[in-house]
């Protein structure tokens, strides 16, 4: 019986663009100043993403900041979890909010 050498059988991982989007919505509210409701849009290609995130900023955070900060994470975190390169990250704040995370809106 003779051993099978890694290197002879190379497999091929495929990361959903679906899954990406989760990972990086997930990722991205482990920022600080991130609100809850982060929307994603992953596109995936061979071995790299590119990322469209909305975000909604808790005030009084600073946007420019936290965006950045948003952005360095979302990189490091999408590399480390999904092992694809991000080629690019596009960042849209769509609030600036005063909610924190579980927190209940009071109706009037």
């Amino acid at each position: 019986m003779t051993a099978v050498v890694a290197d002879e059988y190379p497999g091929v991982t495929t990361v959903a663009p679906r899954a990406v989007q989760r990972i990086v919505a997930q990722a991205a509210r482990e920022v600080a100043g991130v609100g809850a409701d982060v929307r994603v849009d992953a596109r995936v290609f061979a071995n790299r993403t590119s990322l469209d995130v909305r975000l909604p900023i808790l005030y009084p955070s600073p946007v420019g900041r936290v965006t950045e900060a948003c952005r360095a994470h979302l990189a490091r975190r999408t590399s480390e979890l999904t092992g694809l390169a991000v080629s690019g990250i596009d960042i849209v704040v769509t609030e600036l909010s005063t909610e924190t995370v579980g927190s209940a809106r009071r109706v009037r």
